[in-house]
């Protein structure tokens, strides 16, 4: 019997790594199929990653990005391209996680709390300032 938490590889689809680097640009890193066994699979085609670091005003950031090729040159001479091209994406998606962070703030029916008490304010309190002062649509 299986643990449904518990991580299991797919034996149908594993990868041998090999690293390449030029010690300054970044790294490819280039995955050839292979069986359970550890032999090449012919039946799938190799994939090629790039990696790179990029800097921003909060410090590095990784990025990993997929480089269309067919062989390893093939892949370096694509590097830049498909590297801005990473860049680029991952750019609109903190874009986007940023406007959805921006979103999600929410503001309870009345303003704050007791908001559905005249003027406001807690029970008890002696008073305090009237209304809320944001109004939703």
């Amino acid at each position: 019997m299986t643990d449904e938490s518990q991580a299991h590889m797919d034996p149908d689809n594993l990868y041998r790594e090999e690293t390449y680097t030029d010690l300054k640009t970044g790294t490819i890193k280039r995955l050839i199929p292979v069986t359970a066994e550890g032999m090449a699979d012919p039946n799938r085609k190799e994939m090629f990653l790039g990696q790179a670091t990029i800097m921003t005003p909060v410090g590095s950031l990784p990025l990993s990005f997929e480089i269309e090729a067919d062989t390893l040159k093939d892949a370096v001479e694509k590097y830049g391209e498909a590297a801005e091209k990473g860049i680029r994406e991952t750019m609109e998606e903190l874009r986007r996680l940023q406007q959805e962070q921006a979103s999600s703030l929410v503001i309870p029916k009345g303003g704050a709390p007791g908001g559905d008490m005249p003027g406001g304010s807690f029970p008890g309190a002696g008073g305090g300032m009237p209304g809320g002062g944001i109004k939703l649509p």
